[in-house]
Order: C-alpha cells, then structure tokens, then sequence
C-alpha cells in the first residue's frame, strides 16, 4: 500500500470510527429507564455535538386561515449561518436520518399518526465547487447545481404506511440576492410539490428560526438582578423546517372512542450508524435509533437535569411516568429554588401538580384527554377557536389559543414557562402572575415577520444580508444585542398573533457507562486520525 492509498484508507477507517462512536453512544441510551420530553438548540449533550439531529422546538396550532386543519412543525439544525456557503446545511441522506412528527390522538402516549420525512438528492456536477452557478428564477434552473427532494409518509399505529409525497422538492438556501433574485417564488414552486391526496400540504426547507429569546437568562437568570434582558440572540439565524397541514377529519378518524379532541404531539429524530468512503459517500447500515425528541420547549433543557437529557432523547414517552428522576423534577423543579436564590422570591410549594398537568397530563377543561397516560407531549385541543387576536402569553393572558394549549410561532414561551415554573397557572385554572418577573426576557417578538399561509415560518434569511446572521444590526456584532433594531408587530392572524423569536426545549442524558463507552469511541476515533495524520505527514 503506498503512501497515498495508506492516507485514504486511514480517514476511512477514521470516519467510521468517529461516526460509529456517535451511534453506539446513542444506542447505547436504550440501555436507560424509559423517559422523554423536548429537545431544544443543543440542549442535550449528544445533539450538541450532532446537529443533524438537533430537534429545535416543535409547534402544533389550529391553522389561523384554515380552522378545519392543524399545522405542525418541527424545527432542526439550529443557529444556521445565511452567509454559510458554498456548502449550506442540507438535510442528511434517507438512508443516515430520517425525522418524525408523532401524533397521539387517543391520550394513550403512543403515536397514532407518524408523519416521516426523508431526503435525497445533493450536488449534480461535482465539477464545481458552487452551490449554484449563476441566477436562480426557478427550481429546475441550470444553474441551481443543488437540490434536494424529500418524501413524506403516514405511518399508521400497528405500522400500515403510505406514501404522502413521494417527490416533494426542498427549496434551496437563499445564497443572496445576486443567486435567489426572488427566493419567495422558490419556495412557492417548492410547496406545490407537497400537496397529499388526502388534503395534507407539507414543506420542508430552510426558514428564519423563530425561536425568540434572551438567552442570558442562563447567565444566573438574567444577570443576578434583571439587567441582562432585551438580547434577541437568535436573530438573523436561520434552522431547517418541516411542517405538515393536516386536516381535522384524519385526526378525528384516528382517534377511535375519545372525542375530547385533544392531540399530543411531538418530534423525533432517528439515525442510523454512517461509514464515509475516502470519495466522500455515506452509507448508513444497522438499526434506527432515536437519538432526539421535542415536544413542549424547554422541559429538557430546564426542567430535566444534565443526567437525563441524552436518555429523555431517546426514550418513548408511554415510558415517562415510570421515570421516577424526571417525575421528580417536575413535581420538584430547579428553577424556582434557583430563583429563590437570586431574587429571594419563595418557591411554590411541593409536589407542583399544576406543573404534573401542564407538562405530562394536558390541563383539565383546557387540552386533556378523556383517558390521558402521563406522557410529556406538546397537547393540542383541536376543537379550541382560532383567536382573533393572539396574546403572546397565551393562556396566562386568557388566550385559550395558545400555549400551553399546543404552541403557535408567536407564543412566546419562554415568558410563559417561567411564570409557569413560579406558580403563576394555578390549580383551579385561574392565573396569577409573578410581578417581579413580569417584564421577561424583554425579547417578545419575532425579528421578522411570519407568513400568513402554510408553513407560516417566514422566509429565511439571505446570505447577501448584513449582521451576524443575516438580517441582524450591526450591534449584535459588538454585543450590544441589536439595541437599535425595530422589532415588527405583524402577523397577528398568521399562525401566532405577532412575531417573536425564542432558544427552545430540552432532553435527559445516558447513563455514565454507555456514555464511558462512547466517549472511548470517539477517542480511538480520534486517536487513529492522529495516527493518519501522522502517516501523511512522513
């Protein structure tokens, strides 16, 4: 083997070193007691390090301009550079990642409705090393040199499946406004590649994250004394979408006997084991593990503590209530008595049922279930009206529309949840908010617009763009946090009653020894790309 061949065969054999490592590490979470809950932007410590894994936040609202459908989304691949070429973040190959949207319809904790989406597709001429290679006005363009397609199925409970969209197209990134000259009529073609024959739409493709938060708020809860507030960190970044449209008529059909109308929902990613070749292929083999899940934001990242997060990911959530850790955390959660020590404010008193319903069971005469099992899911009661004019705190504002009754894109639940955590949504339904936390995270909307159609995200941010993402002030560079931006208020009635971007949800951990294991893995992998390197080098 000369020289050369011994390079190649190395970053081969290092390649799947390192990537087994990843998937042995995340199998090895089937070896946890059984638990689940949201996943967020890195909040656990295996999708930090994967961000083809990375569910982001998950949504489920009555559809603001079609009431007779329920939108879903879920976000994944966070804190996307738009300026990110030539490479971009396209989504993974079917046969490495596939990504879910579980529905339950009955109460019972196990998915009635599995909406799956996978892709093909990639580079047509390897020649180059653009993404495109002059303007592109349309999909089919020449000079779009990616392009990916995805497939959308229904998996029914018992496992029956059909194929929703067998060729939907994903609309590629907006490389700037020399390339996408009219991106919005990108995605407008792309979207006509997602319509079912039952009267589901669906899309997948990259759109502004609408997350919004203040993420100094982990800095000791906005700096010890309130002053670290206002931040929109996540403005001008942009995360990869999917969504779904569905109609009330195929929910209905699959929720048998319970007629509450009442949904749970949340998302999961599954990965299989990927060997890349020296050219670069990947070829995925082995069993699907699920490796993330999201449903209400924050509770992994929050609530669950850094011991559980990476086994939350992986675990079904007909498993949560015979996890006695995480039972405990939400009977008993951190944040208030992290509170209490900053700002002297007495945590409520224990054990929290107000949380047990908000985050496992759905609360009683608002989102639950006729016969609910405890399971953490984002609940949805479909049979709510579309409010005419959303507040963005939701149910503590006495806007039954929103969260915690499903989640719409302008909630904004970081506000929520903290009142939440502190008590604010009392037993009997009545609501009593924390004055000393009223202002927030000062971060209420959106940094941009959403749409007033399906999928509602907006548009992402272009490359061609200004500021640390794309659409960010220049103060965001200084740290300042884009003192000088204007935060719109528009897009009441699409899909979330206003604008507002936010850093999201959070997952359990592996237990020491299988995360020992791969850890161990990862450094043989690592021990023989030194050893390549080193080959290379004499």
């Amino acid at each position: 083997m000369n020289r050369s061949d011994r390079r190649r065969h190395l970053r081969g054999v290092t390649s799947r070193a390192v990537i087994a490592g990843l998937a042995v590490s995340a199998a090895g979470m089937a070896l946890a007691p059984g638990v689940s809950h949201a996943s967020s932007h890195r909040e656990a410590p295996l999708t930090a390090t994967d961000p083809d894994i990375d569910n982001t936040d998950t949504y489920a609202f009555n559809s603001p301009d079609k009431p007779d459908t329920v939108t879903l989304i879920t976000n994944v691949k966070p804190f996307q550079l738009p300026a990110g070429g030539p490479n971009f973040d396209p989504f993974p190959k079917a046969d490495s990642v596939r990504y879910n949207i579980n529905v339950d319809t009955d109460g019972d904790a196990k998915p009635d409705l599995t909406y799956r989406f996978t892709f093909t597709g990639g580079f047509k001429d390897k020649s180059t090393f653009l993404y495109n290679t002059g303007p592109v006005k349309s999909l089919d363009s020449p000079n779009l040199n990616f392009l990916q397609h995805y497939r959308l199925d229904l998996i029914r409970a018992g496992g029956a499946s059909t194929t929703l969209v067998a060729n939907g197209v994903v609309p590629p990134d907006d490389v700037g406004k020399a390339s996408m000259p009219d991106y919005a009529s990108l995605r407008q073609q792309a979207l006509q590649t997602g319509k079912a024959a039952d009267g589901t739409a669906s899309f997948a493709g990259v759109a502004d994250d609408p997350f919004f938060i203040d993420l100094r708020v982990f800095d000791l809860i906005y700096g010890g004394n309130l002053s670290e507030t206002g931040n929109p960190v996540l403005s001008g970044l942009n995360v990869s979408s999917l969504a779904v449209q569905v109609p009330k008529t195929i929910l209905k059909a699959a929720a048998g006997k319970d007629t509450s109308g009442v949904i749970g929902v949340y998302a999961t990613t599954e990965r299989k084991s990927v060997a890349i070749s020296p050219d670069g292929n990947r070829t995925g083999s082995g069993d699907w593990v699920q490796v993330s899940r999201l449903g209400n934001p924050l509770v992994n990242e929050v609530v669950s503590s850094v011991a559980l997060k990476d086994a939350f990911n992986n675990l079904p959530p007909a498993k949560d209530a015979s996890v006695q850790g995480l039972i405990d955390r939400v009977n008993s959660p951190e944040v208030p008595k992290r509170i209490q020590t900053v700002y002297g404010l007495p945590a409520p008193a224990t054990p929290r049922k107000d949380l047990f319903s908000v985050f496992l069971t759905g609360v009683k005469g608002l989102n639950q279930p006729s016969n609910v099992t405890p399971a953490e899911m984002l609940r949805l009661n479909t049979t709510t009206p579309v409010t005419a004019n959303p507040s963005r705190l939701g149910v503590l504002a006495g806007d039954k529309g929103g969260f915690p009754n499903g989640r719409r894109l302008t909630d904004d639940v970081v506000d929520i949840e903290v009142q939440t955590l502190e008590g604010a949504l009392q037993p009997d339904g009545s609501v009593k908010l924390v004055k000393a936390l009223a202002a927030g995270d000062g971060v209420n909307a959106n940094d941009v617009p959403f749409e007033s159609q399906f999928p509602y995200v907006a548009l992402p941010h272009a490359g061609s763009n200004l500021g640390t993402g794309g659409t960010a002030s220049t103060d965001n560079l200084s740290g300042r946090g884009g003192s000088s931006m204007t935060m719109p208020s528009g897009g009441v009635a699409t899909g979330a009653g206003g604008t507002a971007r936010q850093a999201s949800d959070s997952t359990p951990a592996l237990p020491i020894t299988v995360g020992a294991l791969g850890v161990l893995l990862l450094g043989a992998g690592a021990w023989t790309l030194g050893r390549g390197r080193t080959a290379s080098q004499r």
